[in-house]
C-alpha cells in the first residue's frame, strides 16, 4: 500500500507545486551531458517511439483540430526529447562503436541489422528515403499549410466576431455562448499561429537528422581507424551500422510526428473521426468502387500483367460496391410508407404547440433595398447602432430591453422599414441609405438643396441630402444624421414610448432575483407576502407609461413594502412610489437646477375639476367641453414654456395628478404632471403661469408673472 501512496502523492506534488516541466527539461539536459548506459537509452528509444504513436493517433481520432489545441507544445518537447537522444546515442557510438553492433543497446543494434539486414549501403539509401519522404513531402507540405491556416484565420476573425455579434444582437445567442464562440475564436488564432512555428521544428529536425548522420559517420571512421586501429572495412561497417540504426531509430518517430501535423492542421471540425470521414466521404458513392473494379478487371485481362493482383483487387472492389449500394437502398427504403400509410401518417400527427410561434417583442422590417445596412458582411453599421440603443435604453430605463429581430419583408417599399412591438405596427417610414438626413431644430439660417421629408422619431422637417453637403448644411443650423441613425433613433423612440408594454411579470421577476442579490430580506417581503407579482408589475409599467426610470428599484421596493400593507391599488401604490422617487423625477425633467418653473391651476378650476371627476366602470373623465377647453389652454401654454426653453411641468394636487397625467400624456406631448408631494424640499418653486376659470367656465389664464394665457 505504502507504494502506490507515495507514487500519487509525488506526483500530486508534481502537479501542484509546477516542478513537472522544469524536471523534465533538466532530464533532458542531462540526457546531453551525462553519458547513458545502453538499457536506458533502449528505455527512452522505446518511449520516443511509443509516444510518437500516441500523439499521431490522438491527431487521427480529435474530431477538430482545438481538440488538441496543446499539439504545438508537445511537437516541440518531443523534437527537444529526440535531439537530446541523437546527442546521448552519438556519444556511445563514437565511445563505444569499436566494440561492435550492440555498443549503443538493442533498439539500435536491431533498427541497424534485422530492419536493413545489416547492409550499411541498403541502411544509407533507406534512410535517405526516409529523410527525403519526410523532409521534402510531409514536412514542407504541412509548414506551407501551416502558413496559409494561419493567415486566413487571423484574417477571418473579424467576419466571425461581427457574426457572433449579429447572432447576439438578434437573439440568437444568448451571452453565455457568445462568450464561448469568442474564446473559441481566439484560441483558434493562437493555434494556428503556434503551429505556424512549429511546422519550423519539424522542418529543422529533419535536417538535423541528415547532419547527425554525416557527422557520425565521419567521426567514427576517423575515432575507429585512428583510436582503436580499426582496418577501413571494420570501421565503415560497426560506425555506420550504428549511425544508421540510430538515425532510423530517430527519423521513424519524426516521420510520425511530421504526418500528426499535417493531419492535425487539415483536419475540417465535424462531428466524426477521420477514419469516419474517410468511409463516409470516399466510400459512400458505390458507383466509384463499380467503376473502380471495371478498370482493375480490364487490366487484369491484358496479357503478361499480374492477372491474379488485378483481378483480386477488381472482385474486391465489386463485392464491396455491391454491399455498399444494397446498405444504402434498405436505407432508403426503411422509412418508406406504402399505400394508405402514406398517406394517414400526415393526418396521424395532430397539431401542437410547438407549431404556435411566439410573436417577437421587439421586430425590425426592413425592405430589400435596406438589407446591406443590417448585413454585417456589406459593411452594415445598423447592427451596432441597435446593439447601443438597446444597451443605453436597458440602463437608463432599469430593465432589461429584448433582442431586436431583424427580417426582410418583401412587402414593404425597397427603402422602407418597419416597427413593430409585439407584432404589431408602431412606426414606419423610408430612408436613403446612401445619403443624410438634414433636421430643422426649429431655427435654421437657409435652405439645402434635398427630398423635403419629416424626421420619423420627432415629426420636424427634414430634407435628404448628398453626404457631399453635409458641413454646408451644419453651418445653416441643420442637424445632419446618416440613415442608420434615423432608423436607430426612431427605434429607440418608439421602445421608449412603449416600454410599458416591454415590461411583463418574467422581467420583474428577474428585477426582483437581483435586487435579492444585494437586498435578500428586502426581497423576500415584497414577493409575494405583501404586494402580489401582478400589482407589482401594474406599478412598474405605470411608471414607465409616465415616463419615470425603474432604476431604483431598491427605493421602489422599500415603498412598495411600506405602502402594500394598508393597499393594493395599483395607482394608489404608484402614487406612493412617486412621491419617494420625487428626486429622482424632477432632476430627469429639469436637471440639477435649483430652482423648479412650474404651471398651476386656478384654484377654482382644480376644485370644479374635482367636482367633474365622474366614475363609472373604473374609468375617471372629466365633462368633455371642460376637457377640450383645458386642453387648449395646456397646450398653449405648454407650446409657449418650449418656445422659451423651459420644461413644460403642470404642479396640481395629489388627487387630480393620475387623472390630469393621463389626460395630458397623448393630448399636450412633453407636459410634466407632478403632485405638490413630489417636489424636494430642496427645490424652490417657481410659478411661471397659472391656468384659470372665467364666467360661463371660459378657460383662461390667470395674471402670471410670465403674462397671460388666454
Amino acid at each position: 500500500m505504502a507504494g502506490p501512496t507515495t507514487a500519487t502523492g509525488a506526483s500530486r506534488f508534481l502537479r501542484l507545486s509546477g516542478l513537472g516541466a522544469p524536471i523534465l527539461l533538466m532530464v533532458m539536459m542531462a540526457m546531453i551531458v551525462v553519458p547513458m548506459p545502453p538499457f536506458a537509452l533502449d528505455m527512452l528509444f522505446t518511449f520516443n517511439i511509443s509516444l510518437a504513436l500516441v500523439i499521431m493517433l490522438v491527431s487521427v481520432y480529435s474530431l477538430r483540430p482545438l481538440d488538441f489545441a496543446l499539439f504545438p507544445t508537445v511537437l516541440l518537447v518531443t523534437t527537444l526529447l529526440r535531439l537530446a537522444l541523437n546527442v546521448a546515442s552519438t556519444r556511445v557510438v563514437l565511445l563505444e562503436g569499436h566494440t561492435g553492433p550492440d555498443a549503443a543497446g538493442n533498439v539500435i543494434e536491431a533498427f541497424g541489422s534485422f530492419v536493413i539486414g545489416g547492409n550499411y549501403a541498403v541502411g544509407m539509401v533507406v534512410f535517405l528515403i526516409l529523410v527525403i519522404i519526410n523532409f521534402v513531402v510531409i514536412t514542407k507540405g504541412a509548414t506551407r499549410i501551416s502558413e496559409v491556416s494561419a493567415r486566413f484565420t487571423l484574417d477571418a476573425m473579424p467576419g466571425k466576431q461581427m457574426a457572433i455579434d449579429a447572432d447576439l444582437n438578434s437573439g440568437i445567442i444568448d451571452q453565455d455562448e457568445a462568450r464561448r464562440r469568442r474564446e473559441e475564436i481566439s484560441q483558434e488564432a493562437d493555434f494556428y499561429g503556434s503551429m505556424d512555428g512549429a511546422s519550423k521544428f519539424v522542418r529543422g529536425d529533419a535536417v538535423a537528422g541528415i547532419l547527425i548522420l554525416i557527422i557520425n559517420i565521419i567521426g567514427g571512421l576517423a575515432i575507429g581507424m585512428a583510436q582503436h586501429d580499426l582496418s577501413f572495412a571494420q570501421a565503415a561497417r560497426n560506425y555506420t551500422l550504428l549511425t544508421i540504426g540510430d538515425g532510423l531509430v530517430a527519423q521513424i518517430p519524426a516521420l510520425l510526428l511530421a504526418a500528426s501535423a499535417g493531419i492535425i492542421i487539415t483536419r475540417v471540425s465535424t462531428s466524426q473521426d477521420m477514419g469516419q470521414q474517410v468511409l463516409k466521404q470516399l466510400f459512400g458513392n458505390p458507383r466509384t468502387l463499380a467503376v473502380t473494379s471495371g478498370i482493375l478487371g480490364f487490366i487484369g485481362l491484358i496479357p503478361g500483367m499480374p492477372n491474379f493482383a488485378f483481378l483480386s483487387l477488381a472482385i474486391l472492389c465489386g463485392v464491396g460496391a455491391y454491399l455498399i449500394f444494397k446498405k444504402q437502398q434498405t436505407a432508403e427504403e426503411a422509412p418508406e410508407q406504402t399505400g394508405e400509410e402514406a398517406e394517414v401518417a400526415p393526418e396521424a400527427r395532430d397539431l401542437s404547440w410547438d407549431d404556435v410561434t411566439p410573436v417577437d417583442a421587439i421586430g425590425l422590417e426592413v425592405g430589400y433595398r435596406l438589407i446591406p445596412m443590417v448585413d454585417k458582411t456589406q459593411g452594415g453599421q445598423l447592427m451596432a447602432r441597435i446593439k447601443g440603443v438597446r444597451k443605453k435604453l436597458s440602463q437608463e430605463l432599469g430593465f432589461l430591453i429584448p433582442a431586436v429581430h431583424i427580417r426582410d419583408n418583401l412587402e414593404l417599399a425597397p427603402n422602407a422599414y418597419r416597427v413593430t412591438l409585439m407584432g404589431v405596427n408602431v412606426g414606419e417610414a423610408e430612408v436613403h441609405p446612401d445619403q443624410d438626413m438634414a433636421i430643422n431644430p426649429g431655427q435654421v439660417f437657409g435652405t439645402v438643396e434635398g427630398i423635403a421629408t419629416q424626421d420619423p422619431a420627432f415629426g420636424l422637417e427634414a430634407f435628404w441630402i448628398d453626404p457631399g453637403t453635409r458641413e454646408q448644411a451644419q453651418t445653416l443650423g441643420y442637424t445632419v444624421v446618416d440613415a442608420d441613425t434615423v432608423i436607430a433613433t426612431h427605434l429607440s423612440q418608439r421602445i421608449q414610448d412603449h416600454a410599458h408594454e416591454l415590461l411583463g411579470h418574467e422581467e420583474v421577476q428577474q428585477m426582483i432575483d437581483l435586487l435579492a442579490r444585494n437586498t435578500p430580506k428586502l426581497a423576500e417581503s415584497l414577493v409575494p407576502d405583501t404586494v402580489p407579482l401582478g400589482v407589482a408589475v401594474k406599478v412598474l409599467q405605470n411608471l414607465l407609461a409616465e415616463g419615470v426610470s425603474i432604476r431604483d428599484m431598491r427605493t421602489i421596493a422599500e415603498t412598495l413594502a411600506e405602502q402594500g400593507t394598508r393597499s393594493q391599488d395599483p395607482d394608489a401604490l404608484t402614487a406612493a412610489v412617486r412621491v419617494a422617487l420625487g428626486r429622482l423625477i424632477v432632476q430627469q425633467i429639469n436637471g440639477m437646477a435649483a430652482e423648479l418653473p412650474v404651471i398651476t391651476l386656478d384654484p377654482e378650476l382644480e376644485q370644479l375639476l374635482h367636482q367633474s371627476m365622474q366614475v363609472s366602470d373604473g374609468a375617471v373623465g372629466v365633462e368633455p367641453g371642460l376637457a377640450e377647453r383645458l386642453h387648449q389652454s395646456l397646450l398653449q401654454t405648454a407650446r409657449q414654456q418650449e418656445m422659451a426653453g423651459h420644461p413644460s411641468i403642470l404642479l396640481v394636487s395629489a388627487g387630480l395628478r393620475t387623472l390630469l397625467a393621463r389626460f395630458v400624456r397623448h393630448t399636450v406631448p412633453g407636459m410634466n404632471v407632478l403632485s405638490y408631494s413630489e417636489i424636494p424640499s430642496d427645490k424652490q418653486i417657481k410659478i411661471v403661469a397659472t391656468v384659470g376659470q372665467q364666467q360661463n367656465l371660459n378657460m383662461a389664464a390667470t395674471a402670471a408673472p410670465t403674462g397671460a394665457y388666454p
